[in-house]
């Protein structure tokens, strides 16, 4: 059989294409033990949910279940060493892996065991290639779902047992060098970031002459400072600090799409403000929270969540609005650079000291009394500004370099793809 309409299209003559059901005589999934049921959790017997489940063919796992929840749940039963496990729900659909170690299943993973015309590697590297067009037909709205029945009928190519091998052995192969290039990728991606943060502590907290004398600056986190720096606390350094509107003064249903933008927490990333047209508020309701308005060098602070989180207001902002979940600091523009300030708020470890002293039982909350008091150092303002003015070249630099590491992640990704779809509908002579 020649697959036209199928994702399989144009496999060699002689490959029939047939259902996993006609591959494998045991196909089935599992499920979850009742949460409250401690006495079926904790055991001896491995147990694989989706969340877990990583491309490998020696896949283990740490989850476990008793042999009483095998006994007493007729869903459950192990699997060997060797079977496929797919995942058939949300986010993790199409994430397969080969059964290194004897385990059961939860309801989200289908099982591909005692294979008859298959072999579980070629079979694993079959899912891989036609994983869009399992998703495409799965079910669902936000979390998409297939069924063990669809993935039984499911239709790969069958080349004979010989040919099956020799495929997984080269896609073995070219797959491991492929992922050792990823990895290697990725870990440039986590050196560039290290570097990132060490040149920006190093900078707002040291300067850019190393060669400068240093004094003890008599607060824990910040160490040792450049003797013609100095250390105040925030609210000397600023004019006014507001919190966002809260309680009655602003709900969710006040929101109006393009009207003024209102600014929360998730508005606020690498020191920069980036509006959400379906957060705004209508003319009169801005003119009622006009305390709240922004102004040019205002930075904007998190007020939940992630401490140390803001933004500087720049000219595009001006007169946007500061939302419930964040907090203005209105400068004294000669004392503090707000990109200066920004940077060490968001790159040092004050952020702790913010995580620390906040308020709030369930949820870190800032208010103006703990940013007030929050200790900065202070180089003069010609030297902020040079200091922005480096980080803002060098960081520029390191992002280039980050930007060609993720494209070339991107494209290693692509071709691990291509290949392993080329191999397995025999579109490519990897045999020789």
């Amino acid at each position: 059989m020649n697959g036209t309409s199928e994702w399989f299209a144009g496999i060699p003559q002689c490959w029939p294409a047939i259902p996993i059901k006609h591959g494998f005589r045991l196909i089935g999934s599992g499920t979850t033990p009742p949460t409250g049921e401690s006495r079926f959790y904790d055991g001896t017997i491995p147990w694989v949910n989706t969340s877990e489940l990583r491309e490998t063919v020696v896949f283990q796992t740490d989850k476990t279940l008793t042999t009483e929840a095998i006994e007493e749940l007729t869903a459950l039963r192990a699997y060997p060493v060797g079977t496929v496990l797919f995942a058939m729900y949300g986010a993790t659909i199409g994430r397969v892996a080969i059964l290194g170690v004897p385990a059961t299943v939860n309801q989200a993973v289908c099982a591909l065991a005692d294979p008859s015309r298959f072999t579980p590697r070629f079979v694993f590297y079959g899912l891989q290639a036609s994983r869009e067009f399992l998703a495409a037909s799965s079910t669902g709205g936000g979390q998409p779902n297939l069924n063990a029945e669809k993935v039984r009928e499911h239709k790969l190519p069958c080349p004979d047992p010989q040919t099956q091998r020799a495929i997984a052995d080269y896609l073995d192969r070219e797959t491991a060098r492929l992922d050792a290039l990823v990895a290697a990728k990725e870990r440039l991606l986590g050196l560039l970031a290290e570097k990132r943060r060490v040149l920006i502590t190093r900078a707002v907290t040291r300067g850019l002459d190393l060669r400068v004398p240093l004094r003890d600056s008599g607060i824990p986190w910040l160490g040792e400072i450049p003797t013609h720096w100095t250390v105040v606390q925030l609210k000397f350094a600023s004019i006014s600090l507001q919190t966002g509107p809260f309680g009655s003064q602003l709900h969710s249903e006040d929101y109006a799409t393009g009207g003024t933008p209102v600014v929360n927490p998730s508005h606020l990333s690498a020191g920069r403000i980036h509006a959400d047209d379906r957060v705004a508020v209508d003319d009169a309701t801005a003119d009622r929270l006009a305390i709240h308005r922004l102004g040019l060098g205002d930075v904007v602070f998190a007020r939940r969540g992630e401490m140390g989180r803001c933004g500087v207001v720049e000219a595009d902002n001006v007169g946007w609005l500061c939302g419930t979940g964040s907090l203005r600091a209105r400068l004294r523009l000669d004392i503090a650079d707000p990109y200066y300030l920004a940077l060490v708020f968001a790159e040092t470890r004050i952020s702790d000291v913010l995580t620390v002293q906040s308020v709030g039982s369930t949820m870190d909350n800032l208010n103006t009394e703990i940013l007030g008091s929050c200790h900065v150092p202070i180089p003069p303002r010609a030297e902020q500004r040079a200091i922005v003015n480096h980080i803002a070249s060098e960081t520029a630099k390191l992002g280039e370099l980050r930007a060609a590491s993720e494209r070339t992640i991107a494209l290693l990704k692509e071709r691990r793809a291509a290949l392993i779809s080329a191999a397995v509908t025999g579109r490519m002579q990897c045999l020789s």
